[in-house]
């Protein structure tokens, strides 16, 4: 995308790419910002700014950032950065956007925390800035699990059973409960984390006692989840804003998976997927293909989801899919399957990336329409208090 300057040139359009973070998903960020960068770059039409969110929360400035998206060791350079940096300033950790002048548009690429909850595009929309992907409140309410199941149950798009505990409700839900209510194989999740962070497979009663604990150190809230019996994993992507395209559907499969021992855990998504067997497009039956993908565009719409998303789904042995559940902010490493699902769709990367930024532009205009205008109060007038 060009612009005209005021010497008659085109100009390009300036894109502040931002990647990092806080979450366990720092590393995966890292990764999905090379290929996001590349296939901005292989546009040709957008010239690119990078930051990087240190681990600590901190923008750093364009320079910094270049060596950490280059996989330079990232310490020593925040190290260095943090010499440079007034802590006492209330706005010392978003000082660096100013860093390189302005830009059009943001394109987050922070998975987890920051980027896939909510709280940058809250940055963005206070700094009226375009950006990519969905607004505030569909990050925050698809980041968490709960709210977002009952969302899609209230709306009819069919979810696993589960049951939601904090802190002090969970003492009332011994394992015996629990298989009564789920069933004796159940998925343990923190409510709000990234992919597979904080999600333990449980069978027993020991096995559930230490799953709890491990996903309380990620959230006050877990969500506890009935397994689907011969489980078989799709993904779908979506991108759009009012009238959103589904891709094809991929599959995939892990060893162990038929018996139930084995799942999509993360060191399967993002470390080591060798032993993982792909599978685009997924071979299923045009009824199911065609109902995934409703389920898919249903519940994109639900969760009020704009510019892209991936959507979860487990096909039972009775080729019955349940939404597992959406990431919002997909990751785009060359391990990610939503990368690979829109090449199989006639998408290629580039084309992706142009398509995801004109979704940044054309969201921001249609919500430049809206009214926030507001009444004068005027001079108080309060009434009588006997």
């Amino acid at each position: 995308m060009h612009i005209q300057g005021e010497d008659g040139k085109m100009t390009k359009k300036r894109v502040a790419l931002i990647f990092g973070g806080n979450s366990s998903e720092h590393d995966v960020s890292k990764r999905s910002a090379q290929n996001f960068y590349n296939a901005i770059e292989a546009t040709g039409k957008y010239e690119i700014i990078v930051f990087a969110i240190a681990q600590n929360g901190f923008f750093l400035d364009t320079e910094s950032s270049k060596k950490i998206l280059a996989l330079e060791d990232e310490q020593p350079i925040v190290d260095a950065f943090m010499k440079t940096v007034d802590t006492s300033d209330p706005l010392a950790r978003i000082h660096a956007l100013k860093s390189a002048g302005d830009f059009d548009i943001f394109f987050p690429v922070v998975h987890g925390n920051l980027g896939e909850d909510g709280t940058l595009q809250g940055l963005f929309k206070l700094l009226d800035k375009p950006y990519v992907g969905a607004p505030l409140r569909g990050h925050a309410v698809s980041f968490d699990k709960a709210l977002t199941k009952e969302l899609l149950t209230v709306n009819g798009i069919r979810n696993t059973k589960y049951i939601v505990v904090d802190p002090e409700s969970a003492n009332n839900w011994s394992w015996d409960k629990i298989v009564a209510e789920l069933g004796n194989i159940v998925f343990v999740k923190a409510a709000n984390q990234g992919s597979s962070v904080g999600i333990s497979r449980v069978t027993n009663a020991e096995e559930y006692t230490e799953a709890l604990s491990d996903s309380f150190q990620y959230d006050y809230k877990v969500l506890i989840e009935e397994a689907v019996n011969g489980a078989r994993e799709l993904e779908v992507g979506v991108i759009g804003n009012d009238q959103p395209l589904v891709s094809e559907i991929g599959a995939h499969t892990v060893p162990n998976q038929g018996s139930g021992d084995g799942w999509y855990d993360y060191n399967n998504k993002f470390v080591d997927n060798s032993a993982v067997h792909f599978e685009i497009p997924a071979q299923l039956s045009p009824e199911v293909t065609k109902e995934v993908k409703q389920m898919a565009l249903d519940a994109y719409k639900v969760l009020n989801l704009r510019g892209e998303a991936r959507m979860d789904f487990l096909l039972d042995e009775n080729n019955v899919p349940y939404l597992g559940e959406p990431n919002t902010l997909p990751g785009f490493t060359n391990m990610s399957l939503f990368k690979r699902l829109w090449d199989y769709s006639d998408i290629n990367n580039a084309k992706l990336v142009d398509m995801l930024i004109d979704y940044g532009f054309e969201d921001f205009a249609q919500n430049k329409k809206l009214s926030y205008s507001f009444v004068s109060l005027g001079e108080e007038k309060i009434g009588k208090f006997n």
